[in-house]
């Protein structure tokens, strides 16, 4: 196997880890109290060709493989997770509308998603529960050449900053499951539509919300793939998705371990440095093999996505286990710096904020470990 990268690999991850250095960590903790992300930040990502890596370049894509927007992403989320979103968002909506959207929308929104200048989000959580996730409520019922939506969608990231959304709707009948649900990509701004924001306990800077659609019309020239086939479209999406929010949540942490490394080779206690207690040393030595592990993993989930191969259980490893390793590794070097861990000043504890997220949002640890199960056992260890 090999573990290399390529010229051309190196290079776009080393321009990615250089944005991070120079423009995302100097405001790191500053942009946490503005509460969204500049704009110009974004456009800039877009100028440097750090959103949308993967897709065409007929759409001003980098046309990258997986294993590069994973160079990106970690790059960036070294710097700060949040802003990390943007590529994050910007390859999963990219993907699902190149894949399954009409020529006219994909002209139209992709090139922007790439250059920074569109934010697209993603439309699927309701208020009644995210795991269930085919089991929708909100409604698109046909109406002369199009639909009309009636419902609510909830814990939307981005919602703010977005312009657009991909929404999925019950178009079938109630009990219909996945066979009945349609997406749809809707602009923000139409009649109808209203939005409400959250107070998180990180992320605070990607924000989070609802969306309320009031007799929404939509036009047939909106709907993304054939009525019925919009769940299949992102669930295919969250196998790439699962892969990258596990290298997005594991490079903060592996920041926190480096500061925490330096930490304990400077500081004194009984007249020595920190790092010659075992009881110090040997907690971070295990973080580190358990980042390394975790990172290989989803590197080699990006790897099998590129070569075509089955990656679905890999995926759902990828987000159950790296967000709760991060969680994990960053308490230890908060606790590991004392007094000075916990205030406000230093970044671990908005790094364990940002990262508790990720072990709630785009699929529980509970489901990835049923996914898992079902690919290994098949149907039976799906519940009913």
């Amino acid at each position: 196997m090999d573990f290399s990268l390529t010229p051309e690999q190196q290079q776009i991850g080393e321009t990615a880890r250089r944005f991070g250095v120079e423009k995302l960590a100097p405001g790191f903790i500053a942009r946490e109290k503005d509460g969204r992300i500049a704009q110009s930040l974004i456009r800039e990502m877009g100028g440097l060709g750090l959103i949308g890596v993967d897709l065409p370049q007929a759409f001003e894509g980098l046309g990258a493989d997986g294993v590069t927007a994973g160079l990106v992403i970690e790059g960036v989320a070294a710097a700060d997770l949040s802003v990390a979103y943007v590529q994050l968002l910007g390859s999963l909506m990219g993907s699902i509308l190149v894949n399954h959207a009409p020529a006219e929308v994909v002209k139209e929104v992709v090139p922007r998603i790439c250059r920074g200048e569109t934010v697209v989000a993603l439309g699927l959580t309701e208020p009644r529960g995210g795991s269930d996730a085919a089991n929708l409520q909100l409604k698109a019922r046909r109406s002369n050449n199009g639909y009309v939506l009636d419902g609510e969608k909830t814990s939307i990231s981005m919602i703010e900053q977005a312009e657009s959304i991909i929404v999925f709707a019950r178009t079938g009948e109630a009990h219909s499951g996945a066979r009945g649900v349609t997406a749809f990509h809707v602009p923000l701004d139409q009649p109808g539509i209203n939005r409400s924001s959250f107070n998180d306990v990180g992320s605070k800077v990607v924000g989070r919300g609802s969306v309320f659609f009031q007799d929404v019309k939509v036009p047939d020239e909106w709907r993304i793939g054939g009525e019925g086939e919009g769940f299949r479209s992102v669930m295919q999406g969250f196998d790439y998705s699962r892969a990258l929010i596990g290298l997005q949540v594991l490079a903060p942490a592996a920041a926190s371990l480096e500061e925490t490394w330096r930490y304990v080779s400077e500081r004194q206690a009984f007249g020595h440095p920190l790092a010659r207690y075992q009881g110090v040393t040997e907690p971070l030595a295990e973080a580190e093999t358990l980042l390394t592990a975790a990172r290989l993993l989803c590197y080699r989930t990006l790897w099998l996505r590129d070569q075509r191969k089955p990656h679905t259980a890999e995926a759902a490893m990828c987000k159950w286990w790296a967000p709760k390793t991060a969680f994990e590794t960053i308490h230890r070097c908060l606790l590991t710096h004392g007094h000075s861990g916990y205030t406000m000043d230093l970044p671990h504890q908005q790094r364990l904020r940002d990262v508790l997220g990720l072990q709630i949002g785009d699929g529980t640890e509970q489901i990835q470990k049923m996914i898992i199960a079902r690919e290994k056992v098949g149907r039976v260890a799906v519940p009913y």
